[in-house]
């Protein structure tokens, strides 16, 4: 024990006791454990308390995971003949309830505005959820219970359902927590089916698959009610407007930072259509590479937004941190009829640029509006596209079955399509075509995107 690297961090210690214990699940034996892997349990938890506080300070997945640590190994010493297991679970069991209140909002958003740490979280609640039930330990408080719910319903209505895959957005470093499926890992279902049979007692995909895999291995019945498709919705307290039309839906972000953002992405906008990454958020890449990458793939340049005076919109502070937090001036309310699904947000920068933007989406095309003032010398709109052969003609960039037309009231100075990096698996970063259009004075902006 404390020998290398593996017990440096309290998380990874953690992640090992709740891969220990769903092991021991899937094995049917957790019920009567071997002393030396009782043992082995007990020296995680003696590694993970001490560093609790800093993980608590986070307030993001190394909590969740430490707090479920404590609460699955504390009970599972206390089933053992341990006695000072139930301390543990005790702690354990206070922190996941201060967590789920605190960093999971009543829409189901979560502290670190991530797609990916979503999942992260969704799945260590599963897991917590899994044992609770399968040592019949006390249900947890009402409001867990429904922060949980709303959660899972959260990544259940961002998750393309024919492909799995979901928006990049956030940070994306590659982890997925409970990987009991061969499926690819931007396939999000088998979280999505777990997490929905747990916390809201209902199938979110009717048809059998490799999503139903958790279930099986974890040997957990399986709801015979299904949820309702996802719908158009204001996720307001994370910053997220979802507009769903039949086979396409587009995702609004907008900054309601209550915890430290990790990207510049403010009025990003992407777009699905039949399973496919229409307009795409550039992800991560890594976290430990040269200053040109740790500066682009979380700035304002890699996402379909505005950005102005060739600046992020907001500072960096350092590695993980921006200064200056954005706020949203002007949210509008998400209208959905039968036309079109609307809705817009607006924001002011610490340098006085307010940037306006109206989201509009019919069954065959997008419609953006930006409206913006205040900067100094350029705004530069991007709009991130996928891989293909895109050529300009004339106004008009097409691939031959799309076009999109951006049109000013102000002259347009330049209309190019550059090449862009985006990166949809850590460390790995392929080249996508970008739509730059850039603009000296201030004005409107809109985009046609059809298909």
């Amino acid at each position: 024990p404390y020998c290398g690297p593996n017990w440096k961090c309290g998380q990874e210690a953690s992640i090992r006791v709740l891969h220990l214990a769903m092991s021991s699940v899937i094995l049917e034996q957790f019920a009567s454990p071997l002393p030396g892997l009782v043992d082995l349990v007990l020296l995680h938890l003696q590694r993970i308390e001490p560093t609790l506080s800093y993980a608590m300070a986070q307030d993001n997945n190394h909590g969740t995971s430490e707090a479920a640590a404590l609460f699955v190994g504390g009970s599972w010493l206390t089933l053992s003949g341990r006695p000072e297991g139930e301390r543990w679970q005790r702690l354990g069991r206070r922190w996941l309830e201060n967590r789920a209140a605190r960093l999971i909002e009543q829409d189901g958003s979560f502290s670190q505005y991530s797609v990916n740490y979503h999942r992260v979280m969704l799945d260590t609640f599963s897991m917590v959820e899994v044992w609770r039930k399968k040592l019949a330990l006390p249900a947890f408080s009402a409001t867990f219970q429904l922060r949980a719910r709303a959660a899972a319903h959260w990544l259940f209505s961002l998750v393309d359902e024919h492909t799995g895959d979901a928006p990049n957005i956030g940070a994306n470093d590659g982890a997925r927590l409970l990987p009991l499926t061969d499926t690819d890992y931007r396939d999000f279902r088998p979280a999505v089916q777990l997490s929905m049979a747990l916390f809201a007692g209902k199938r979110a995909y009717e048809a059998a698959g490799e999503w139903d895999l958790p279930l099986r291995w974890l040997l957990l019945p399986s709801p015979s009610a299904v949820a309702a498709r996802p719908a158009s919705q204001l996720f307001d307290h994370g910053g997220y407007a979802l507009l769903r039309r039949e086979q396409t839906y587009a995702v609004l972000r907008y900054p309601r930072f209550r915890f430290r953002p990790s990207q510049a992405d403010a009025l990003h906008v992407d777009l699905w259509r039949a399973g496919i990454n229409l307009l795409r958020d550039a992800g991560t890449f890594s976290y430990n590479t040269s200053a040109q990458w740790l500066s682009y793939f979380p700035g304002t340049a890699s996402h379909n937004t505005l950005q102005f005076d060739g600046r992020d919109q907001m500072p960096r502070l350092s590695r993980f941190l921006f200064g200056e937090w954005l706020r949203t001036r002007e949210v509008e309310s998400l209208v959905d009829q039968v036309a079109a699904s609307s809705c817009g947000a607006t924001y002011v920068d610490g340098s006085g640029v307010r940037h306006e933007r109206h989201v509009s989406l019919t069954d065959v095309g997008l419609q953006v509006r930006d409206e913006f003032t205040g900067f100094k010398d350029r705004a530069v709109l991007r709009w991130r596209l996928q891989p293909g052969d895109w050529r300009l003609e004339g106004d008009v960039l097409t691939n031959g079955s799309h076009r999109i037309s951006v049109i000013g009231s102000m002259p347009i100075v330049r209309r190019e399509l550059v090449q862009g990096w985006e990166s949809r698996y850590y460390l790995q970063k392929t080249e996508v075509p970008v739509l730059e259009v850039e603009v000296t004075s201030a004005g409107v902006l809109t985009t046609e995107y059809h298909w």
